[in-house]
């Protein structure tokens, strides 16, 4: 029997593999797949078994999996190429036998209305519907994608959002990482055939973040509520493709409307520690950007 986590190039997975390294798992049990194994050739050599996959090509994913494996199909980047990706992974692992396959979804996947979440939900339902063991990991946002942005939020001086008051359970990488870790190995965790609500121990609105900062910097980054078309607009004017756009934005009406704030502590009952909070990640940013 082997843990095999999907995705492994990518931060998530890492973060999984050296969580369940650092907890003693030998390294000779987990498989580490994903597409650029150049990425992971440093776990290679401490023992993982590392295996090139692509979601986009079902037979790279014969004999990836074996009977008994315990397997974390980590979501796919790709919006729209979504639920034909994990739709393959979700038939290799039947046709293997798996003994448990635990999906990284989103929170409130079973209410959730923002267009981001359709992806997830299809996926849920095609994990159903095999009749596999399953664990549905519905992860709130990351700490990490608002954090990272503290550059740009002081260099335009602002926090910018269509959310409203809603408030935001996110939790850091890291704390998502050793709850999935902890639902493929610890023994005193729920029979599979349920669905975490994952999410950090204290809510917060884009109001609050902006605040947070504020406070850390040393000036006034105010949060600045827009239109979800302007906002939209000011994400194209980042980068962003007008699609990609259209959805991140419709996100922050989900959070308006709460669909990202998690009630319950099913974090931190996995983890077994108090999730990181949003102070320490501001501080944590600002102490990396110098």
């Amino acid at each position: 029997m082997s843990l095999v986590i999907t995705g492994a190039t990518g931060h998530l997975g890492r973060l999984v593999i050296e969580d369940l390294l650092a907890q003693g798992v030998p390294a000779a049990g987990i498989v580490a797949a994903g597409r650029d194994v150049t990425k992971v050739k440093d776990l290679a050599d401490r023992g993982v078994v590392v295996r090139a996959v692509n979601y986009d090509d079902p037979a790279t994913l014969d004999g990836v999996f074996a009977p008994g494996d315990r397997v974390l199909l980590i979501s796919g980047s790709e919006v729209g190429q979504r639920v034909r990706q994990h739709g393959a992974v979700i038939d290799a692992a039947q046709r293997a036998g798996v003994a448990l396959l635990a999906y990284t979804s989103i929170a409130n996947a079973g209410t959730a209305t923002m267009r981001l979440a359709q992806e997830h939900q299809a996926t849920e339902q095609a994990i159903l519907a095999s009749g596999l063991p399953y664990a549905l990991l519905r992860n709130s946002w990351y700490l990490e994608i608002y954090t990272d942005q503290i550059p740009g939020y002081l260099q335009h001086g602002a926090v910018v959002g269509s959310a409203g008051d809603g408030r935001n359970s996110a939790a850091s990488r890291a704390d998502y990482a050793a709850a999935a870790a902890a639902v493929l190995t610890r023994p005193d965790v729920p029979a599979p055939g349920r669905a975490y609500e994952l999410g950090g121990d204290h809510a917060f609105t884009l109001a609050g973040l902006a605040a947070e900062i504020s406070a850390q910097a040393g000036r006034e980054i105010p949060y600045r509520d827009l239109p979800v078309e302007q906002y939209a607009q000011v994400l194209e004017g980042a980068g962003l493709p007008p699609e990609y756009a259209a959805i991140i934005a419709d996100a922050d009406l989900g959070l308006a409307r709460g669909e990202l704030q998690v009630a319950g502590t099913d974090l931190r009952q996995l983890t077994g520690r108090p999730a990181v909070t949003l102070r320490e990640a501001v501080a944590a940013a600002l102490a990396k950007a110098g």
